[in-house]
């Protein structure tokens, strides 16, 4: 994989996970710009992750934005409604979304990270969305993302001026080992990062993200170092 591109800088949506830490590690080392972490503090019931991206965002030495919209105040998701509680990954229905969907989550994160480039003249977004080990999330498809490219190009004063914001979704059709390989490549800092739905002392093992997580590494053979 190819890791280099002409640019003015970018910005990295970071949430502190492992597939953002690992696109996080891809923009940098394509990036010889200005780079810029936005981390979006959401209500999200996992606090630790906002601390996770701070960290990783001063590992690489780069501008650190959070934006604070509390959508646990209409809820819908069991990542943000107290009321609701966030199922275990053997607890899932094969075909069906998991109530850890977040509606219009990256929808309303794209929208600020377009705004955020246009005001800061960054030629490219990226979001580390995956649609291979992931839950089903309809905005983590390469659909949505040529959708929302589109409203880049005809929404935004430099789209219609021809030069739209690239949205960059370099883990799309990777599978969660290959995720872990490439970030081993690019000494990406793992350990920093957090997946767990969860916001105990210790990922709780338990939900889809965990398994997911603990899936990818032991494939790939190599121990989790935030469990160390």
């Amino acid at each position: 994989m190819k890791f280099t591109h002409t640019s003015n800088g970018s910005l990295v949506i970071l949430s502190g996970g492992l597939d953002s830490t690992v696109c996080m590690a891809i923009a940098r080392k394509a990036e010889s710009g200005n780079l810029v972490a936005v981390t979006f503090d959401y209500g999200q019931k996992a606090r630790v992750e906002i601390d996770r991206a701070a960290q990783i965002a001063g590992h690489y030495g780069c501008e650190h934005i959070v934006v604070a919209l509390d959508v646990s105040r209409w809820g819908g998701s069991s990542l943000v409604d107290p009321g609701l509680e966030i199922p275990s990954a053997d607890q899932g229905q094969q075909g069906s979304i998991p109530n850890t969907y977040v509606p219009a989550r990256n929808i309303i994160f794209l929208s600020v990270a377009l705004g955020i480039c246009e005001a800061r003249d960054l030629s490219h977004a990226y979001i580390g969305v995956n649609s291979l080990d992931y839950s089903g999330y309809p905005d983590c498809r390469p659909e949505f993302i040529e959708a929302f490219s589109k409203v880049a190009r005809v929404g935004q004063k430099r789209g219609i001026e021809g030069n739209p914001v690239s949205i960059v979704t370099p883990l799309i059709s990777m599978s969660k080992a290959e995720i872990i390989e490439v970030g081993q490549q690019l000494n990406a800092p793992l350990g920093l990062s957090w997946s767990c739905y969860n916001n105990f002392s210790a990922p709780c093992g338990t939900c889809e993200s965990c398994y997911l997580r603990s899936k990818g590494f032991s494939q790939v053979g190599i121990e989790d170092e935030s469990l160390i």
